[in-house]
């Protein structure tokens, strides 16, 4: 049985009440006003699109910095030691400086015939913001009287400048790594060319990785070098002397050797 039904404005109630009273009469289908032919398709049919996917979110990652060529670049800015010691102040790329309390930078007068390249900042160093302090500093003191010069001397020509061969103190008082001698070694050879001194001393294995390019303070000590054409004499660092008495015996005779260097 069908019946020819004509859709009028119904509620959701009224609609399935008049759906309910047509099954109850016997109406098995519905019929449309005009016939339906099932097997007319349309011309062309829209293609079905995929569910497109989110595109991925992109990631930029933030570009590598050579740190051991912003450090030379920094380095060879400075013209005087003021902007040196600002721009190590504000050079960010060395880890070390994360860690430590203060920068050490120098002390003694920049204008001395001697300068003396020491290792790494230590616990003391740190604390004062200055190289050579507490016992290894005293010990320093006293050598260098010994052949007539001071880092506080009042006159120029007896006066010793002192600067680290690394500014920051390294965690634990480990040796500074190869990566970091080598991005802070611009800094260094800058500070040398601004002070312009007669003479060098290098203190200690850090000192002569950094000036040198050489390790085995030991083996090296009593010779001399030369970097930046200027005499190098690497040294025993008086840390190391406090441990071994016996090793003094040889620090007297390069600081004799320095001293003569210097008188000629």
């Amino acid at each position: 049985m069908g019946i020819n039904t004509h859709i009028a404005d119904y509620d959701w109630n009224a609609a399935l009440a008049a759906l309910a009273w047509q099954v109850e009469l016997g109406v098995t289908e519905v019929m449309n006003e005009s016939a339906i032919d099932r097997y007319d398709l349309p011309e062309k049919q829209e293609p079905v699109l995929a569910k497109a996917k989110p595109a991925a979110p992109v990631i930029h990652e933030a570009p590598k910095v050579d740190k051991t060529l912003a450090a030379q670049t920094a380095a060879d800015a400075c013209a005087d030691l003021a902007a040196l010691r600002t721009a190590l102040g504000t050079f960010d790329h060395c880890d070390l400086k994360k860690g430590a309390r203060n920068l050490v930078f120098a002390e003694g007068n920049p204008e001395a015939p001697l300068l003396i390249v020491g290792e790494a900042p230590n616990r003391d160093d740190d604390i004062e913001a200055r190289p050579f302090a507490g016992r290894t500093g005293q010990l320093l003191d006293k050598m260098l009287a010994a052949i007539g010069f001071a880092r506080n001397s009042d006159s120029p020509a007896t006066s010793a400048y002192l600067i680290p061969a690394v500014p920051w103190r390294p965690p634990a008082d480990h040796v500074p790594s190869d990566d970091e001698i080598a991005m802070m070694r611009p800094f260094l050879l800058r500070h040398i060319a601004l002070a312009k001194p007669r003479v060098i001393i290098v203190m200690g294995n850090t000192a002569c990785a950094s000036l040198l390019d050489q390790s085995g303070v030991l083996r090296l000590r009593g010779t001399w070098a030369l970097a930046q054409n200027i005499p190098v004499m690497p040294m025993a660092h008086p840390a190391y002397l406090l441990k071994n008495h016996a090793a003094k015996r040889d620090a007297w005779a390069d600081l004799l050797a320095v001293q003569a260097r210097l008188k000629s």
